[in-house]
């Protein structure tokens, strides 16, 4: 495998530190004098075979001569560059800048990363702003106190003469209104502020749960290992401050177990390890069907995963409305709270399909686009009976490429919602994009 080309600088700084001619090194390791010249100045990439000669040569381990953030740092500045609408000149120096400016890199790096981030807020609230169906309720309710104190302080402005009566229900009324304006404002701050606290408090029911299950990195040992009290569970859990949330986390609890039992974790452990991430080989060795599989890859424990070699993917369901009825976020795979996710998703692609197994590799809209391996399976969750639509669920699982090498076709690019993509040109647009410049 090729290293990274900052390899170089450090190949050149260890030799001189060791007092060697270049022409002396490139006799050792076999290689011409020119061309250890290039690849210490950061012009070819070393192979790992070379990279061990080199390693043996001067004297230290190959690790001292690669460091996994050159790559990150690399990708960082390049998608630095991209966003400048930089030349391909310049693109084509991205290795020598941060060869020679580690520093300088660093903090390209993270300026990069930190727009990166605001981008995320900003989209995040203007999803949360456009669809949350409580904010919209909230706001409403503080218009509706402003106008009343208003318009009962109007009447005792303008009136020459008012009973005591009436003056008494009057300043009865705005002392109320005061009092539910007062509140109405600081639960919608609270509320505004739910993501950053323990407690989620105002936040909806399946947030509140994803919140909660989120605290546990998706997993609950207890489950594993039998038949659990599932009111245990959930007694003394900050985060599902309603009966509706608990209610919600009782069903997800049940489907949990249902998916443990199904696919024990030991045997499953053992299967991934020999298979890897192959949703379509476990579900045929298991015998279960092929979203319950999609479901426990998505809530197994992080060292299983990591056993496996596997990152943490992320988990998307819906139902026949294309409503998000449960999300696992994944990074860099933007996933809306509110409103429409992307139609292009071959989540709503298996609604057209049930029953049938879909492998897609996607690619996010934009510049700074990332490769993902999607499976996606719908079932029915209840029959309706003669003459009655079923009610389906469609389940789709996403991994990263680098977790699964051989993504296939060339992928389908995708975005989060409509109005944060910036696939422009897409056909399956509902509404403008909130963004002024074409991925």
């Amino acid at each position: 495998m090729a290293r990274s080309a900052l390899t170089g600088t450090r190949i050149r700084a260890r030799r001189n530190l060791r007092g060697l001619r270049q022409a002396e090194l490139a006799r050792e390791v076999g290689v011409s004098p020119s061309y250890l010249n290039l690849i210490e100045h950061n012009r070819r990439k070393v192979g790992a075979e070379l990279l061990g000669a080199l390693a043996q040569a001067l004297g230290v381990s190959a690790d001292a001569l690669v460091e996994d953030g050159d790559s990150r740092l690399v990708e960082s500045a390049r998608a630095a560059a991209l966003r400048s609408d930089a030349t391909v000149e310049e693109l084509e120096r991205i290795d020598e800048f941060t060869g020679r400016f580690p520093g300088w890199a660093k903090v390209l790096a993270e300026t990069q990363a930190r727009v990166e981030r605001l981008e995320r807020v900003v989209e995040h609230l203007n999803d949360r702003m456009t669809h949350d169906p409580y904010l919209g309720e909230a706001l409403h309710e503080i218009i509706s106190a402003v106008t009343s104190v208003q318009s009962t302080a109007t009447i005792l402005g303008d009136a020459q003469q008012i009973e005591p009566e009436w003056q008494a229900r009057f300043h009865n009324n705005i002392v109320q209104d005061s009092a539910r304006l007062a509140e109405g404002a600081v639960a919608l701050v609270n509320y505004l502020d739910a993501g950053k606290n323990d407690e989620t408090g105002l936040a909806a029911p399946q947030e509140e749960v994803e919140y909660w299950l989120a605290s546990k990195d998706f997993h609950l040992p207890e489950l594993e290992t039998g038949p659990a009290d599932l009111e245990a569970l959930l007694v003394g859990q900050v985060e599902l401050s309603s009966e509706a949330s608990r209610q919600l986390a009782r069903q997800w609890l049940d489907r949990f177990r249902a998916d443990a039992v199904a696919l024990p974790l030991e045997p499953l452990r053992v299967a991934l390890q020999e298979l890897g991430a192959a949703p379509d080989q476990l579900a045929d060795r298991f015998q279960v069907p092929f979203d319950q599989v999609l479901r426990r890859l998505a809530l197994l424990p992080p060292k299983v995963m990591a056993q496996a070699s596997l990152p943490a993917p992320g988990l998307v369901i819906c139902d026949n409305s294309g409503t998000l009825v449960f999300r696992r976020g994944l990074e860099g795979f933007a996933l809306p709270r509110f409103g429409g996710a992307c139609p292009l998703w071959p989540l709503y692609q298996s609604l057209q399909r049930p029953y049938m197994r879909l492998r897609m590799p996607v690619m996010t809209a934009g510049r700074l686009g990332r490769r993902f391996l999607t499976y996606a399976y719908a079932s029915a969750q209840t029959e309706m009976g003669f003459g009655m639509p079923n009610v389906l669920h469609a389940t789709m699982l996403i991994l990263p490429t680098d977790a699964v090498p051989d993504a296939g076709a060339e992928p389908l690019s995708v975005g989060a919602s409509c109005r944060t993509c910036a696939q422009l040109d897409c056909a399956a647009r509902r509404e403008p994009s909130i963004l002024v410049t074409a991925g």
